[in-house]
């Protein structure tokens, strides 16, 4: 008689890299861990994963995201001295993860507090034990939170007495007794580690793990290889001109996307306010808030065109900007990204000048992110919001590494304040730079009479780029298309042993940005037609 073949069945509980497919699980997952204290926001678990994806581990059970641990690379200089949870993690991005640091810094642990019994923890260090002892790094390094000492704290006076009791086992703690039974050695305490973390008075132990493989005597050298990872942008310098019809409009768009597909461009991105031709072809003048009504009703089609042209041309397409009217009635105006997975995203423009307020009471939006695509994260930043270094520096936190700025300048000296903004954003973030503007003249259409441009695609200063931080640019106030390669490989290499290193060089310990509530907060992007603070933390 044949035995019945067993039933292949998947496994119950898989522990892997974290992708950005996971961030709405992980965020979900701490939510669950941490009811009492404030979560992550999807931004923060994306500048994670996208500053070192190989660091970061989510353990599945049953398919479902129960476990979740962050890490990063950090020197020992940096790694073993005195600080805080915001200071280490840059306010949770893991930001500060450097690529040659000698130590392994976890910065987050959690599991699913239904499932504490399936020793998803357990199996979530050894993959990090695992990747420091592949890596030949000297080890781990974490605070661990001291959750019991609120209940024992008039008994034993201070946080050193109570750690004491700990290590004697007098006192049982669930996160302390954990780490000391994997191996985890005390160095001493962190003060104020995470002030808002009242069971464990602010407190966290640092404690280290040492990697058995590697010789604690002998000084380590890590360097990152100079690599290739190639990405070609094109930049669109794009004549203002009177069009017949909407149709008009999207051939004269779809030529420079068919251009730039058969240089086998990643990228291509048209200036700020590019769809004003729009209105080129009414048969009346209109007031400002006519035109927006008209240009409102083109932005579903828009949104359908670029996405089609994205997917039908193979390139991510940066749809310069487009004023349009919001769900909740505001005048936005909004980037559209169109990426060649048939994606579409917005990014609103942050800051209108005070012209755009003037003659279209365009308002300022309220959130800014990285956005996904195949070749990485990028940033958008539209004309004016260049001019402010905190938007960019978010950017670069959830870890876009070419930020694209469509603008829109009438003269040369608005040309240069944008110009020489981006430059600078280049340099203190350690990213590329694209600039696309208008050029010629729009008659009959308010706020597009003249033009200044000279697009071009901008790059750090060092060894590893161009001579004078210039890529690529085209010739001033002439319709073209100037295509460059750059290397994001190089971007790591200067961060991590550049000449200047200013990402890594800042002084958290000093400043730091603090975004509003309702940045942190997932407010739903801008509508598409076609379609917190920081977390507990500690190990």
């Amino acid at each position: 008689m044949k035995k019945a073949r067993p039933e292949n069945r998947s496994a119950k509980l898989e522990v892997r890299q974290a992708t950005q497919k996971d961030v709405a699980g992980i965020v979900a997952l701490v939510d669950r861990a941490y009811d009492r204290m404030p979560g992550y926001s999807r931004g923060m678990i994306r500048g994670q994963i996208n500053n070192y994806p190989e660091g970061q581990f989510v353990a599945l059970y049953e398919g479902t995201i129960a476990g979740y641990c962050a890490t990063m690379r950090l020197d020992e200089r940096l790694a073993l001295a005195p600080h805080s949870w915001n200071e280490i993690t840059n306010d949770g991005f893991g930001s500060r993860h450097d690529p040659t640091g000698d130590w392994l810094y976890g910065f987050e642990m959690c599991v699913d507090p239904d499932l504490r019994g399936v020793r998803i923890g357990q199996r979530l260090y050894d993959a990090r034990k695992a990747l420091a002892e592949r890596l030949e790094l000297k080890g781990i390094v974490l605070g661990g939170r001291m959750p019991a000492f609120s209940r024992h704290r008039k008994r034993v006076g201070t946080a050193e007495e109570y750690l004491a009791q700990v290590r004697a086992g007098k006192i049982r703690d669930p996160i302390i007794g954990f780490q000391l039974r994997n191996g985890f050695e005390p160095l001493g305490l962190l003060k104020d580690y995470l002030p808002e973390d009242n069971s464990s008075g602010g407190f966290a132990v640092l404690l280290v793990w040492r990697n058995p493989y590697v010789d604690p005597d002998e000084p380590a050298k890590f360097r990152v290889p100079r690599g290739v990872e190639s990405v070609r942008i094109a930049t669109c310098q794009f004549q203002a001109r009177a069009v017949a019809s909407f149709d008009e409009f999207i051939r004269n768009v779809e030529y420079f996307v068919d251009v730039a597909s058969d240089y086998r461009s990643d990228f291509i991105v048209f200036p700020e306010l590019f769809t004003l031709q729009l209105l080129a072809f009414e048969k009346k003048e209109l007031s400002p808030a006519e035109a927006i009504d008209r240009l409102t009703d083109h932005t579903p089609k828009l949104t359908a065109e670029l996405a089609r042209m994205a997917l039908k041309y193979n390139v991510n397409i940066v749809g310069g900007s487009h004023p349009t009217r919001a769900e909740d009635g505001d005048i936005q105006n909004v980037a559209f990204v169109c990426l060649r997975d048939g994606s579409v995203h917005a990014q609103e423009k942050i800051h209108p000048t005070p012209n755009e307020r003037y003659w279209w009471n365009i308002k300022g939006g309220d959130r800014i992110d990285a956005i996904q695509t195949d070749c990485g994260p990028i940033g958008i930043l539209i004309c004016y919001d260049s001019e402010f270094p905190e938007l960019a520096r978010r950017l670069v936190d959830e870890g876009a590494r070419i930020i694209f700025v469509p603008f829109c300048t009438d003269s040369r000296q608005g040309y240069l304040r944008v110009r020489y903004c981006s430059q600078a954003r280049a340099i203190e973030n350690q990213c590329y730079v694209v600039l696309s503007g208008n050029v010629g003249n729009l008659p009959n259409v308010e706020n597009m009479d003249i033009q200044y441009a000279q697009s071009c695609i901008l790059t750090p200063c060092d060894f590893p780029f161009a001579r004078d931080g210039i890529a690529a640019e085209a010739s001033e106030n002439v319709e073209t298309l100037t295509i460059s390669d750059v290397n994001l490989a190089d971007l790591t290499w200067a961060r991590a042993e550049g000449t200047v290193q200013n990402l890594a060089d800042r002084r958290f310990d000093l400043y730091r940005i603090n975004w509003s509530a309702q940045q942190r907060s997932e407010r739903p992007q801008p509508a598409i037609p076609t379609s917190g603070s920081h977390s507990p933390g500690g190990g």
